[in-house]
């Protein structure tokens, strides 16, 4: 029975080795395990394969010519689309100084040459049993991704409302200089901080304005609702934040928990402002579309009424300026 039975397609490896008979060899033992396997001779030859087609993981040797296998497992986990392919380094060298080097360049497991059958067929189905996993979180994270488009298109006047959130929020994450890890979580919490809202009837969410205070209580706690969808998943520990508290006032006055300044988390605090412009610019029943120059008039007032963060509000319109200069 082959050892990669339980998946739908064989798993994708990428072998990158300068020696051609190593390549093929340990391509023959892969392949007579059921698995697909690639080849490249160089790094550069690895990441223009990883750009084709990117492969469940990757057994490259360290001493290369041209990029090394250090240089090749950095570049790649330092990227966010292939930083979670398992990544084997495989070497002659027994000297722990070496070994440090591949663990500060991410890699994910060490094979020692000459490579035996049995370790390397043993550390691969490991190594791709974790892919598979990471592959489900993943799925997950698109699937409630989703929900949060359905939610959206409940109400036709917000109509790709959470795209351009998810957008300019990781924009202004990255004009902030904000780790790669905010910056992916601030793009998420653009399709999903308001998810729980889909345990808000129609007659209160497409309302508006003018609610009664019972239909009030209801939609404040769209919040939470929210957070306590998404909490089972790990992967979303980072938006959780942004879910709960987009809806927080600098003076204390938002929901659902009142916090002031300081104690709302920033990732929350930047989606607010991303949040507040989108409505502006974009028209409800209730209220026409206003202008870019009044939607930054408007927003700076309210900064300076306490409820948004006057400071991000002025990184937001730097921003959006500079991007106007740049086109």
């Amino acid at each position: 029975m082959s050892e990669v039975w339980t998946r739908r397609q064989p798993a994708r490896i990428l072998v990158v080795d300068d020696n051609a008979s190593i390549a093929a060899l340990m391509s023959q033992l892969l392949t007579m395990r059921g698995y697909e396997v690639v080849t490249a001779s160089d790094g550069q030859k690895a990441e223009a394969e990883v750009r084709r087609q990117a492969p469940d993981l990757i057994l490259s040797d360290v001493r290369m010519p041209g990029k090394s296998g250090y240089e090749l497992c950095r570049d790649l986990k330092e990227n966010p689309t292939t930083r979670l392919i398992p990544f084997v380094l495989i070497t002659g060298l027994t000297d722990s100084a070496e070994k440090l080097r591949g663990i500060e360049a991410g890699a994910d497991d060490f094979l020692n040459k000459p490579v035996l059958a049995e370790e390397l067929t043993a550390r691969v189905k490991s190594l791709l049993r974790m892919k598979e996993f990471t592959d489900e979180l993943e799925t997950a994270d698109s699937v409630l991704c989703t929900l949060g488009l359905i939610v959206e298109s409940r109400d036709p006047y917000t109509e790709g409302h959470c795209e351009r959130l998810a957008l300019n929020a990781a924009d202004l994450g990255r004009h902030m200089e904000l780790d790669e890890d905010s910056i992916v979580a601030l793009r998420r919490g653009g399709y999903l901080h308001d998810l729980g809202k889909i345990a808000v009837p129609d007659e209160i969410l497409k309302k508006g304005s003018d609610l009664t205070p019972e239909e009030w209580e209801i939609m404040k706690q769209h919040p939470l609702t929210g957070e306590n969808i998404c909490k089972p998943l790990k992967s979303l520990r980072l938006v959780l934040p942004i879910i709960r508290h987009h809806h927080e006032h600098m003076d204390g006055s938002g929901y659902p928990d009142g916090l002031m300044a300081g104690e709302i988390p920033l990732l929350p605090r930047i989606l607010q402002v991303v949040d507040v412009y989108d409505a502006l610019r974009t028209a409800r029943p209730y209220k026409p579309a206003i202008g870019h120059d009044q939607s930054a008039q408007t927003m700076r007032e309210k900064a300076r009424q306490g409820l948004l963060d006057g400071d991000l509000v002025n990184e937001f319109f730097g921003m959006l300026l500079e991007q106007r200069d740049v086109a």
